[in-house]
């Protein structure tokens, strides 16, 4: 099949295919991506775990430091992605050519610069996520592996986005997965095997990294994807880099500020000891892994919405909406009832200490509880970015990913201490289902309004 062929076959099943069969089939991929890259982060607290609190405490800073190149990586990613979904939606193929390849460039880039700023400030960094004088030598050993797998990191994030808002998410998937599974593997292997301890959680962390980007990068070079990575598609265009930095700007709003918010609960947390961060680690982790997969649906949704907002089929991106926020709705209440089941028997999993525990029951309790509120807002900001209405959906990032949480956090540990920061998440997600209705709104009013100017014309 020639790839003009492709190119016109791929248009009719984005823009014909019935919602719920092509939200289904995109959300597969995706799904099972989110699902083994965050069994591996549960994987790795529980492999890390049993070297003790402080090295447990460890793997909750990197994870704030890994918030961060994700958050590069998105801001490019979604960033060139919505626009080339939309492009291709309009068929018009170079275009969405130059979002790609000028999107991969400054990821690979900013996650060059970001790696060499880490090094030279690597013990201000630690300490800035929340390390303590106990877990900063385990906390330094894992960041330099991350660090110096950091520009493939961030680029294979980008790449991945590409593909899915390409829809071609299956693709995406081949890339991630291998990584999540080679670094379980790795895991396993350098820890348990080769007595490595922390040092060989980096190393794990660090290949299967560099080797997601090497896989991502062949769908590319190989011409299985809808856009070219080839070097004359670079431009310095205004108009292309203000669509990619704005429209990825909530992205990086959600991912920075998820990091500040794992950086601020860190520091609180350390009040309390090694401990409290473990514990806290564990519920922030577990709470991640379900979100996750509501996640996963919505990005499913995210190349619907674009594509079809692109060709026009306004309607078609309002299905797609209410589809998918039902069967997010339903992955968290069902997982969410689960964790609160079995909570006590949850943790142990991966901390089998009675400090750690009874601080983490209480907290993911209460997390999973208001958790079951925020599909509408998830699946709404995913809507208002897909369709590149850049404001709304950069000031609704802010809302629901820190503007709220660290002041809520912060007055809470300060009037009711620990308890205090065991409330402090699940009342944020409470305050942030009340305020994004009105988001929610505007996104649907505007498709109802485009779709009967379609109508008329």
């Amino acid at each position: 099949m020639s790839a003009d062929d492709s190119q016109s076959a791929q248009y009719i099943r984005m823009t014909e295919t019935p919602i719920p069969k092509l939200i289904g089939r995109l959300s597969v991929p995706t799904v099972l991506t989110m699902l083994v890259s965050n069994f591996y982060n549960l994987a790795d607290t529980a492999f890390v775990g049993t070297l003790g609190n402080s090295a447990s405490g460890a793997v909750g800073i990197v994870f704030g430091y890994m918030a961060v190149l994700q958050a590069v990586g998105f801001l490019f990613g979604q960033g060139c992605g919505s626009n080339i979904s939309r492009a291709l939606g309009q068929k018009n193929y170079r275009l969405a050519s130059q979002y790609a390849f000028t999107g991969f460039a400054l990821s690979f880039a900013s996650g060059l610069a970001v790696s060499v700023l880490s090094f030279v400030f690597l013990k201000e960094i630690a300490f800035f996520l929340g390390s303590t004088d106990t877990i900063y030598p385990y906390a330094r050993t894992y960041l330099i592996f991350i660090i110096i797998s950091a520009p493939f990191t961030t680029a294979g994030f980008t790449l991945n986005n590409i593909l899915r808002f390409e829809g071609k998410a299956a693709r995406g998937m081949i890339g991630m997965m291998t990584g999540a599974l080679l670094n379980i593997a790795g895991d396993a292997v350098f820890i348990f095997v080769f007595r490595m301890g922390i040092t060989g959680a980096g190393l794990s962390t660090a290949l299967s990294q560099t080797a997601s980007f090497v896989i991502l990068l062949y769908q590319f070079v190989s011409g299985k994807s809808q856009t070219s990575l080839s070097p004359s598609h670079f431009t310095s265009d205004l108009s292309v880099l203000t669509d990619i930095l704005g429209t990825g700007l909530p992205s990086l709003i959600r991912q920075s500020l998820g990091s500040l918010c794992t950086i601020v609960l860190n520091n609180q947390a350390s009040v309390y000891e090694d401990e409290a961060i473990a514990a806290m680690s564990i519920v922030s982790r577990t709470g991640f892994f379900v979100m996750s997969l509501a996640i996963g649906i919505g990005q499913g949704y995210q190349p619907v919405c674009g594509y079809n907002y692109g060709a026009g089929k306004y309607s078609r991106v309002k299905k797609g909406f209410w589809f998918t926020t039902l069967a997010a709705w339903t992955v968290v209440i069902l997982l969410g009832t689960l964790a609160v089941v079995f909570s006590d028997s949850f943790i142990r999993l991966f901390r089998d200490d009675e400090a750690v525990i009874s601080i983490a029951e209480r907290a993911l309790k209460l997390h999973f509880e208001a958790l079951m509120f925020m599909p509408l807002c998830m699946i709404t900001e995913m809507g208002l970015q897909s369709t590149g209405q850049k404001l709304l959906a950069s000031f609704s990032a802010m809302l629901k990913n820190g503007l709220v949480f660290i002041p809520v956090l912060l007055v809470l540990s300060h009037f009711r201490g620990l308890s205090g920061i065991q409330e402090a998440q699940p009342l944020t997600y409470l305050i942030d289902s009340v305020v994004c209705i009105p988001f929610t709104f505007i996104f649907l009013r505007k498709l109802s309004l485009f779709s009967s100017e379609s109508d008329i014309k």
